[in-house]
């Protein structure tokens, strides 16, 4: 895995930079009650995303969390006074806290299984009932784009993905919420080019064909053979699930009216 207090001075120049930011907050706040007042956004990373949920909807109170020092630095100077330092499988927030919890490219990070249903069920512990949890699922295959450079790549050995949609649905309802819709984004900026790919592969991006890895310098070469090495492909398109708290006493499905005073 990826050092993220190192990633974190480039994190986002390599990410899609403020465009994909201002796509996956849109589609975070598209899933999220129009009442809710607080939003928790777990692993925040450098901030660009949780700034602009909190700029994108009038009267929301938005806290960023992220467990690497460096990044939580970054962070804060977006959103000062609002970011903490601490780890998802332990929020140190009382149940029932926020109206809304997010958290975007994490749990295709996890690979405990035991770690993710920790992170899902904290996320259910510190939502009001009524409120609602988004997470992104399947990112791994957001990538494939259909492109020459997936075609070079599918061949690369592969673990199990931590994030799809039926697993993080599981864990979901193990913690007592209950499906509450989807959306899909673009990661503007994200399209990668044959010279990029091999960039990733040479920082570590692939878990599976870490730097070093027997396999990394053959699968670089296919990538340095293709054609147009400096044009971006198709952005990948993230999807985003969600989930909701039922509000005691009323049918799991239904969709209150307004949260309970916290």
């Amino acid at each position: 895995m990826l050092d993220y207090d190192e990633e974190a001075e480039r994190y986002d120049a390599w990410r899609g930079g403020e465009p994909r930011a201002a796509a996956a907050a849109e589609g975070v706040l598209g899933l999220v009650p129009a009442q809710a007042r607080s939003l928790l956004d777990v692993a925040c990373g450098t901030g660009i995303v949780t700034r602009r949920l909190a700029a994108g909807r009038a009267g929301l109170r938005v806290t960023g969390l992220d467990r690497a020092p460096a990044m939580v630095s970054h962070a804060a100077a977006r959103l000062p006074g609002a970011v903490v330092l601490a780890d998802g499988r332990r929020l140190p927030f009382r149940d029932g806290e926020f109206d809304a919890v997010s958290s975007v490219w994490l749990l295709h990070l996890v690979e405990d299984a035991t770690d993710a249903r920790r992170i899902v069920a904290e996320c259910a512990r510190v939502l009001r009932p009524g409120g609602v949890y988004v997470t992104t699922v399947d990112k791994g295959a957001s990538h494939n784009v259909g492109s020459d450079i997936d075609v070079v790549l599918s061949s690369r050995p592969r673990r199990p993905a931590s994030d799809t949609a039926a697993l993080v649905a599981s864990y979901a309802v193990e913690a007592g919420l209950v499906p509450a819709g989807q959306a899909r984004f673009a990661g503007r900026g994200q399209g990668r080019s044959p010279r990029r790919a091999i960039a990733d592969l040479r920082r570590g991006w692939f878990v599976t064909l870490p730097p070093g890895h027997p396999l990394a310098d053959e699968f670089a070469a296919r990538l340095a053979a293709l054609p147009d090495q400096d044009r971006p492909r198709a952005d990948p398109a993230f999807t985003l699930s969600a989930f909701r708290k039922p509000v005691p006493g009323s049918f799991p499905g239904s969709l209150p009216g307004s949260f309970r005073d916290g």
